[in-house]
C-alpha cells in the first residue's frame, strides 16, 4: 500500500477529530473521505471481522492512507456506477493489489470482477450488503445497502442517485426510471438507514428545495443545521423523506410548485427546475 500520511493530516485538519472519525454502530464503522472537490469515497469498517470495503475510491492514495490506519485488510471496492469521478481509481488500485474484487453494474465498471445484479447480496466479513439497481442518473448505477444484523444497524451509499435533498441529472434514464430508484425502492429501507451520498451538494440541494416546498418545517431545520457543516453525511432515509422534493412528489406542496399530480411527472418538473435552478 502507499505509504504517505500526507491526506490524514489534512483530513483531520477538515473535520478536527482527535482520532479517525468513525461514524461507529457496532462492529459497522463508516469513514467518509473527501475527494477531488466535492466527492466522497467512503471506507467501510467491518471491526469485528477486521477486514474493509472502499466505496468509490476516486483518489486511490487519500482513500488507501485512511485503510492503512485501520489496520485491516482491504477485500473490495464498491463501485457505484461507471462516471470517472466515482470509478476513477479502480485501475490504480487493481495494479496495486491485483487480488481486489471489484464490484459494479456494468462492463464500464473499470476492471469490474464482479457484475452484480438487481438485489444481488454479499458479504464483508459480518455484514450483509445487497446490491439495489438505481437507475436513473446512469444505467449502471448500483446503491449498496448494508446491514450490521448483530446491531441492527444500517447504512445505504447511493452514489450519484440519492444525495441529500436532492438526485442525480438524468444522463442515462427517465424521470420513471429515477421514482422508482428513489421512491419505490429506497424510500423502502428502513427509516433509520443512514444515507452517504457521492457528493457534497447538500446546501445548494436544500436551497433550492426551499423554492418549491418553501412552507416545510423539518426542511428549514436541515437547512439551518447544514448550514455550517462541513461535512453533512450522514443523512437517513427518515430525513430524506420528510425533505427531499424528490422523494416527496406525492405531497400536494410540491404538486402545487409543478402543476402536476402524477408522481413521475412531478419528479420530472422539479427535476427541470432544479436542472435551470
Amino acid at each position: 500500500m502507499f505509504s504517505s500520511f500526507r491526506n490524514i493530516a489534512l483530513y483531520r485538519r477538515l473535520f478536527k477529530p482527535s482520532v479517525l472519525p468513525y461514524r461507529r454502530f457496532y462492529s459497522m464503522k463508516v469513514i467518509p473521505v473527501p475527494c477531488l472537490s466535492d466527492n466522497y469515497a467512503y471506507v467501510l469498517v467491518d471491526d469485528q471481522a477486521r477486514e474493509v470495503a472502499i466505496v468509490d475510491p476516486v483518489e486511490p492514495q487519500k482513500v488507501l492512507s485512511i485503510v492503512e490506519q485501520t489496520g485491516m485488510k482491504l477485500k473490495s471496492i464498491l463501485t457505484t456506477h461507471h462516471h470517472a469521478d466515482h470509478a476513477g481509481g479502480n485501475a490504480q488500485l487493481a495494479s496495486v493489489l491485483p487480488d481486489l474484487e471489484i464490484y459494479g453494474g456494468d462492463k464500464r465498471i473499470p476492471h469490474m470482477t464482479k457484475q452484480l445484479s438487481d438485489e444481488d447480496e454479499f458479504t464483508l466479513g459480518t455484514l450483509s450488503i445487497r446490491a439495489i439497481k438505481t437507475l436513473g442518473h446512469t444505467s449502471s448505477s448500483i446503491s449498496y445497502f448494508v446491514q450490521d444484523k448483530q446491531s441492527g444497524e444500517n447504512v445505504a451509499f447511493t452514489g450519484d442517485t440519492l444525495f441529500v435533498g436532492g438526485c442525480g441529472r438524468l444522463f442515462e434514464g427517465t424521470p420513471q426510471d429515477m421514482h422508482t430508484s428513489l421512491n419505490l425502492k429506497l424510500a423502502k429501507l428502513p427509516k433509520d438507514t443512514r444515507v452517504y451520498a457521492g457528493h457534497e451538494y447538500t446546501r445548494a440541494n436544500l436551497k433550492f428545495a426551499l423554492t418549491v416546498d418553501g412552507d416545510n418545517q423539518a426542511l428549514k431545520a436541515k437547512v439551518d443545521r447544514c448550514a455550517t457543516q462541513q461535512c453533512t453525511m450522514p443523512s437517513t432515509i427518515a430525513e430524506e423523506l420528510e425533505t427531499n422534493p424528490f422523494m416527496r412528489v406525492d405531497q400536494p406542496a410540491l404538486q402545487k410548485a409543478t402543476g402536476e399530480t402524477d408522481p413521475v411527472q412531478v419528479l420530472a418538473a422539479v427535476r427541470k427546475m432544479k436542472d435551470n435552478f
